[in-house]
């Protein structure tokens, strides 16, 4: 069968993100059980979970960087194991590493990824971004000399350069000052309005409610919750995200 038709008949699907029965292992260790997770399209959730639960590791194998034990992934109607090169083009990936190249400018680096993903008019497109996350005077600054939580936009900045269909967004308010934290709310919110399914994790119980229409908590390599945050409260979040915690670990 040619490859480019398998890939646009699965394309065709009810999910942006499905996940079913995922496992992951670490030697003897579990990292995720049994995870079951479906993300329509358009749609944004945020998965919330304490440390070691398996938020980033759920996020590294949705954005191909680590094979599953088991189960099965769609991203976009597309087999993880099959068509993972297909699947890179169409997402947009934060996680805790930057992938930016520390000798390479603001500019240069957004365009490097630009030609990599062949960006229709680029150099438009990376001034657009430099300003939309506030580095228009970083533009000729190398990557290295950014602070934290500058290198953190500039990351932003490069998942959206090829308009991504799918965000998978690891910890994407970490580093951010409170300005650049309410403008990336801001962005998230223009984001979901123009259809993008955004998936992504937070320590940041209030940002959830905020930035996403439901919420997932991850406990023990686990889904334990689920919730739609139209009918959520910060405070019952809080309440449920502490007891659900305590019962699992």
């Amino acid at each position: 069968m040619n490859m480019s038709a398998s890939v646009t008949s699965e394309s065709k699907a009810c999910y942006a993100v499905e996940v079913e029965g995922l496992s992951k292992n670490w030697g003897h260790t579990a990292v995720l059980r049994g995870v079951k997770l479906h993300v329509p399209y358009g749609s944004s959730v945020t998965i919330l979970g304490p440390n070691g639960a398996g938020k980033t590791t759920l996020l590294r194998i949705l954005a191909t960087l680590s094979r599953p034990s088991g189960g099965r992934v769609r991203v976009d109607g597309l087999d993880l194991l099959r068509f993972d090169q297909s699947i890179r083009q169409r997402i947009g990936f934060v996680s805790h590493q930057t992938y930016l190249y520390g000798e390479l400018s603001s500019f240069e680096n957004l365009r490097f990824y630009g030609r990599m993903y062949r960006v229709p008019d680029l150099e438009q497109r990376v001034v657009e971004l430099l300003e939309q996350f506030g580095l228009a005077e970083q533009r000729d600054n190398l990557a290295r000399t950014l602070s934290r939580g500058m290198q953190q936009r500039l990351s932003l900045a490069r998942a959206l350069l090829h308009r991504p269909k799918i965000l998978l967004w690891d910890e994407p308010y970490a580093c951010l000052d409170q300005r650049a934290a309410d403008a990336l709310t801001g962005i998230l919110r223009d984001l979901r309005m123009k259809g993008s399914t955004i998936l992504m994790t937070t320590h940041d119980l209030e940002r959830s409610v905020q930035a996403t229409d439901q919420v997932a908590l991850l406990v023990a390599g686990k889904i334990v919750y689920e919730a739609c945050t139209q009918t959520l409260s910060r405070e019952q979040l809080l309440a449920t995200y502490l007891e659900r915690t305590r019962s699992r670990t």
